[in-house]
């Protein structure tokens, strides 16, 4: 059986750098990058994608909808 891996797409545009995202994660897979997008925000970013599952939690906590989780066989 395939094993289920977790790819989450952050628009960095759109990203406030709010860090609900990042709190809600069980795997611990998002942070805060250093850099900044075009209105000043910090945005989220997968630091760890090797330990995503999918799960979605941070796209259900997100205010502006700006994440998006695909899940990928590997």
């Amino acid at each position: 059986m395939a094993k289920i891996k977790g790819a989450v797409v952050v628009d960095t545009e759109r990203c406030k750098g709010c860090d609900l995202c990042v709190v809600a994660c069980p795997s611990k897979v998002l942070s805060l990058s250093n850099e900044a997008n075009s209105k000043a925000y910090t945005f989220s970013y997968m630091a760890a994608p090797e330990a995503c599952v999918g799960c979605a939690a941070c796209a259900y906590v997100c205010p502006d909808a700006c994440i998006t989780v695909y899940k990928v066989r590997s």
